[in-house]
């Protein structure tokens, strides 16, 4: 039986990616002078890739990876008031209003009625935090899990700490990645619920022969994929 399902946040529930590119676009506009806008996006992501295993997910690693790569394309030149601008432009982030996503409420609220609901996200654990407070999403959740990756693992441990384990779980997020992919490793089920804008790190092929992948157009759906999977007896 379906015990648990668990949420990714950024862009599943409430507005993220968006945030990021309005950044990334200040970004370009303040070393327009130093290096065209694609040279500029491609070494943004080099540097955001190689630091992951430093500075993590989320909004300081990226403030951090533009403030070096500004330092790389203007061979160490770049003035401390641009230097500054990027810091402020990391914390503008960190202060944006809460999006949340059509039908994200209705959609955790109605599961969390007959099944263990977990929160599971990974970046800045003050801002994770933050976002989930002014989301008003907080009261549903019967655990919250903010973690540094999203792997096999760390999912087989979410759902035996809040459940029965992959087996009888199931994941929903935007991230075939992070979301889908290592469900399906761990035994669960994996459901993707495509968004607009994704990160290009997060991007993977769609599993579309694997036997517990599903794929939505938005979260409207949710309760009624899972209510159709057990009506049929596949969980």
């Amino acid at each position: 039986m379906l015990t648990t399902i668990g949420f990714d946040a950024d862009d599943t529930l409430w507005q993220n990616e968006a945030f990021f590119r309005l950044t990334q676009d200040r970004f370009v506009q303040l070393l327009a002078d130093h290096a065209d806008p694609d040279h500029l996006h491609d070494r943004l992501l080099a540097a955001e890739r190689r630091n992951l295993g430093h500075y993590g997910f989320g909004v300081k690693g990226f403030t951090l990876s533009m403030i070096e790569t500004a330092i790389e394309v203007t061979d160490a030149r770049v003035s401390a008031k641009v230097i500054a601008e990027l810091i402020a432009a990391g914390r503008d982030m960190l202060a944006h209003p809460i999006e949340l996503l059509p039908q994200a409420k209705q959609a955790v609220a109605a599961l969390a009625q007959d099944y263990k609901v977990v929160l599971i996200t990974k970046g800045d654990l003050l801002d994770q935090e933050r976002k989930l407070a002014q989301s008003g999403l907080g009261d549903l959740f019967h655990a919250v899990e903010i973690v540094s990756n999203k792997t096999a693992a760390v999912y087989s441990g979410i759902f035996a700490r809040h459940g029965s384990g992959g087996q009888a779980a199931m994941m929903v997020g935007n991230s075939l990645k992070s979301d889908v992919l290592p469900v399906l490793e761990a035994g669960g089920w994996g459901v993707y619920v495509p968004h607009d804008l994704t990160w290009a790190l997060e991007h993977a092929e769609e599993p579309t022969g694997h036997s517990r992948f599903r794929r939505l157009n938005s979260l409207g759906g949710l309760p009624d994929l899972v209510a159709s999977l057990t009506a049929s007896h596949k969980i």
